[in-house]
C-alpha cells in the first residue's frame, strides 16, 4: 500500500486567461447575440398592409458598439462610441441579385454598410447623413431616416420580462420615390438632430423581396430587436 505521507496531490488553474480563451472557442459554432426582425406595411387610410416580415441580422459592428454602449465605455479599437445610441434608418436596392428582385440576398456579419445605398429626401431637413454624387453616392441628398419611435414590449417567452425593443419608421410619400427598396438598415451615433452627416455605425442590416417605392406608397418599418 502506497504510503500517504509521501501522496503528493497537484492543484492546478484551469480558469487562466488560455482555457478562457479555449472555453470561448468552442462555443463559437452556437449562434450568439441579439435577434431580431422586420416587418413592412403599406399604409393607407383603411387599413395597414403588410408586404415583408424578414428576419435582420445585428453585424459584428453592432455589437462591438452595444457592448462598449453596455459599459458606457469607448472601445479604442473600433470607431463607435460607447455614448452613441441606436438613432437613424437607411434604405438600400442592393438586397436582391438585379437578374432576382424577388429574392433576398442574406446580410452578413461582416456588412457595415447597406450593399447600395437609396437617397432618401434631398430637402427634409429633419433626416440626416447628407451626401453628394461626388463622394461616391448616387444622389444628392440625405441618406438616412430618423426613429418615429422606439418603446418597450414584454417577452412572452421569458417571463415577460421586458427584453423587446420595438422601434418604428414611417417613409413617408415624399421620400425615396423611384427605387427599387430590398435593403435597410438601422444605425447608432451621437446625434438624432436633423442635419447631422456622421459618424453613423451600422447595428443591424435587413434584406427583402424588392418594393418599388412611388409617391403614392407610405410604408412603415416596425422593428424589433430581442435581447
Amino acid at each position: 500500500m502506497e504510503d500517504s505521507k509521501n501522496l503528493e496531490i497537484q492543484v492546478k488553474d484551469f480558469y487562466g486567461d488560455n482555457c478562457l480563451k479555449d472555453a470561448v472557442s468552442k462555443t463559437k459554432d452556437i449562434a450568439r447575440g441579439p435577434k431580431g426582425l422586420v416587418e413592412i406595411y403599406e399604409l393607407d387610410e383603411n387599413n395597414n398592409k403588410k408586404l415583408v416580415r424578414k428576419s435582420n441580422l445585428v453585424v459584428y459592428s453592432g455589437r462591438e458598439w452595444l457592448a462598449s454602449a453596455a459599459v458606457r465605455t469607448d472601445n479604442t479599437n473600433i470607431t463607435a462610441s460607447g455614448t452613441d445610441f441606436i438613432s437613424w434608418f437607411g434604405l438600400g436596392d442592393g438586397g436582391v441579385l438585379p437578374s432576382d428582385p424577388l429574392d433576398p440576398i442574406p446580410p452578413a456579419l461582416t456588412d457595415t454598410d447597406l450593399a447600395s445605398r437609396v437617397m432618401i429626401n434631398a430637402s427634409d431637413a429633419s433626416n440626416g447623413d447628407w451626401h453628394v454624387i461626388s463622394t461616391g453616392y448616387p444622389s444628392e441628398g440625405f441618406y438616412k431616416l430618423p426613429l418615429e419611435s422606439a418603446d418597450f414590449e414584454q417577452d412572452a417567452y421569458n417571463d415577460d420580462k421586458w427584453l423587446v425593443l420595438k422601434i418604428t419608421i414611417i417613409v413617408k410619400t415624399t421620400d425615396a420615390n423611384g427605387a427599387l427598396l430590398s435593403e435597410c438598415g438601422l444605425y447608432a451615433s451621437a446625434s438624432n438632430t436633423g442635419g447631422y452627416t456622421g459618424p453613423m455605425t451600422m447595428f443591424s442590416r435587413a434584406t427583402f423581396p424588392s418594393i418599388v417605392k412611388t409617391i403614392d406608397r407610405r410604408l412603415l418599418f416596425t422593428w424589433y430587436l430581442y435581447f
